[in-house]
């Protein structure tokens, strides 16, 4: 059977797509919390991060129970993070936005096992990279289940996209090298210690094995011009940029227990850049890098084929 033989009206599937993608979103919320913690995504079931009690599921609805408890737990009246809200919304969005973009651009006579396969696979992209970019941008740090599991999901996946094998493993590698080669082996042999976290590379090596070298290029040249600009709003609305609480309290740890002897501890700081303070200026101030390069990605899941189609 195909879309057209289903005969449900468009507006029906962007109802039941924003809705999926609500609900995603809030799960979204569970992995952004937990994974930076090492704690389970499945088990305890959600509960009030104030005072501990379960979450009821009346009051766990996507956007809805926000609005109705006017952004307080029922259990205690702590405040609950805008950021839960806002995750349930982007999911919604992007996923009414694969709808209208992706899958809406198939052939009307496309089988409707190919149009939910791309559908799925497509949000499933783009709502992972959501989950990455606020693990970042509170933890500069990208989990290897979003990055390498995307990386193989997007190699397993090449028809979906319309691309090949090979072109799917030429863009993971030219996008890990891009990254590797000059920010981190590079710069490690000029300054001493590397200028990039891995998490980068292997987001740009994600983005190349669903896009190909192009959307690996886009997904990282793109990133960089709107972190650029947004550093720039930053300097002039704040004067200075500010790594991330958590980041700072995770450096005073390491740091703490390299004093007391831990190998481990001081093997760290020798490798990860942000195991010592920037230094003063500018230009060594620091910013999560990885919520640019989901947005670019995002981007070019959206706008990439038209891109192409234009200028390729």
């Amino acid at each position: 059977m195909t879309l057209s033989e289903l005969g449900v009206s468009s507006w029906a599937f962007r109802a039941l797509a924003t809705a999926w993608g609500c609900i995603w979103g809030s799960f979204v919320n569970v992995v952004v919390y937990r994974v930076p913690r090492e704690m389970s995504v499945v088990r305890p079931a959600s509960h009030c991060p104030g005072c501990g009690a379960a979450v009821k599921a009346l009051d766990n609805i996507p956007i809805v129970s926000f609005l109705v408890l006017r952004g307080r737990a029922r259990c205690c009246k702590a405040r609950i993070s805008p950021r839960y809200v806002v995750v349930e919304v982007l999911g919604g969005l992007l996923a009414l936005a694969v709808y209208e973009v992706v899958v809406r651009r198939l052939d009307e006579n496309a089988p409707i096992t190919l149009a939910a396969s791309v559908f799925l696979s497509d949000f499933g992209l783009a709502i992972a990279l959501v989950a990455a970019a606020f693990i970042d941008a509170e933890h500069m740090y990208l989990p290897d289940a979003i990055t390498i599991g995307g990386t193989l999901f997007g190699l397993a996946t090449p028809g979906l996209r319309g691309m090949g094998w090979v072109d799917a493993l030429v863009g993971a590698a030219v996008g890990f090298a891009g990254v590797w080669l000059p920010l981190v082996v590079g710069y490690k042999a000029l300054r001493g210690r590397p200028g990039m976290g891995l998490g980068d590379a292997k987001l740009i090596m994600l983005a190349g094995a669903w896009f190909g070298w192009r959307g690996a290029a886009f997904t990282l040249f793109a990133g960089a011009m709107q972190a650029s600009v947004a550093a720039i709003v930053l300097l002039l609305v704040h004067g200075k940029i500010e790594e991330p609480v958590s980041v700072r309290q995770d450096r005073e740890e390491l740091q703490a227990a390299a004093a007391a002897g831990d190998e481990e501890a001081k093997r760290a700081i020798a490798d990860d850049p942000l195991a010592t303070a920037p230094a003063e200026g500018v230009m060594a101030a620091r910013m999560p890098f990885g919520p640019f390069l989901c947005l670019a990605a995002i981007e070019w899941l959206l706008v990439g084929p038209a891109i192409e189609q234009q200028y390729f």
